[in-house]
């Protein structure tokens, strides 16, 4: 008769599922994987005694998943909506950049961040389609100790005025509209000419929108210009600014919105300077300085 060799959680019972499942994991395994799914089990489990969905509600949340899984594309991934309006990208960003230092703050990078964008001379416009309420936008580049910092890049990227990036309207808005990179000069300095930003939805034609709708929230994001900054030495910093008239700054639909990164929008009403920008009068300005902690 053959040895049997009993484990202590050898068969399923509701006190001590998750145990059971932990106890089925192999001895030589990664110990970061073990770690990781270990914590996911439990709280898995947890939160299922505690809601303790019926069949029909089970069966729904597959397919919600499922759905958002066919739903995403190469350049939409709704699995990162998921993730970024359940608050989930916020945290983890949270915990892998809190500088503490006086650096700029992170928020999310967002999924519609373009590779190699142009690169322009300081004082381009990259709006190119001609929409929206002419910006321009002025500042530094730092260390935390205040030293300028020369040869820093400045990716820049929003929507435009209709609320919609370059990659959702292909055909339709100029390729590389509102993106472009700068390089500061010796003295740290940057600038550029844009749009003032505006509000705009997140994709909520989806099984992520229809999340949002059910639970009562919108889908409107802050408005706001992305930003990544990096330096030789120095640590990236991928951030938003938010002008502070927006509606739906304490609603934002990501919570990508820090006190910290609100800036000062400023209504300019000076017809000399505004044509000496090639700008329609007034305009706005944004004065703004990105601090960057030393690399770890």
């Amino acid at each position: 008769m053959a040895t049997r060799t009993w484990t202590k959680y050898p068969y399923f019972e509701e006190e001590t599922s998750a145990d059971v499942v932990i106890a089925r994991m192999g001895t030589d395994i990664d110990p970061r994987l073990r770690q990781v799914m270990t914590a996911a089990i439990t709280h898995l489990h947890a939160f299922v005694k505690e809601v303790r969905p019926n069949h029909k509600e089970w069966l729904a949340a597959i397919q919600f998943l499922t759905r958002t899984g066919h739903m995403s594309t190469d350049w939409r991934q709704e699995y990162i909506l998921l993730s970024d309006t359940l608050g989930v990208t916020m945290l983890v960003d949270a915990i892998n950049n809190s500088h503490g230092d006086g650096a700029t703050e992170n928020t999310i990078l967002g999924p519609f961040y373009v590779e190699n964008p142009p690169h322009y001379p300081n004082g381009t416009n990259i709006c190119l389609d001609g929409k929206g309420e002419p910006l321009v936008v002025r500042g530094r580049v730092l260390d935390t100790d205040g030293n300028p910092i020369a040869g820093a890049t400045i990716d820049a990227w929003q929507t435009n005025e209709d609320g919609f990036y370059d990659v959702q309207q292909k055909g339709v808005q100029p390729e590389m509209n509102l993106r472009g990179i700068f390089t500061t000069d010796a003295d740290g300095r940057y600038w550029f000419r844009t749009v003032k930003p505006r509000f705009y939805p997140i994709p909520d034609d989806g099984p992520v929108g229809q999340l949002l709708a059910a639970m009562g929230r919108g889908p409107n994001r802050a408005a706001h210009i992305h930003f990544k900054v990096k330096a030789p030495g120095l640590e990236e910093v991928i951030t938003h600014v938010f002008p502070p008239d927006c509606p739906y700054l304490e609603t934002d639909a990501v919570f990508g919105v820090k006190e910290t990164l609100i800036g000062d929008f400023r209504h300019v009403d000076d017809a000399a300077e505004a044509a000496r920008l090639g700008f329609t009068n007034p305009y706005w300005a944004l004065d703004w300085d990105f601090t960057l902690a030393r690399a770890k």
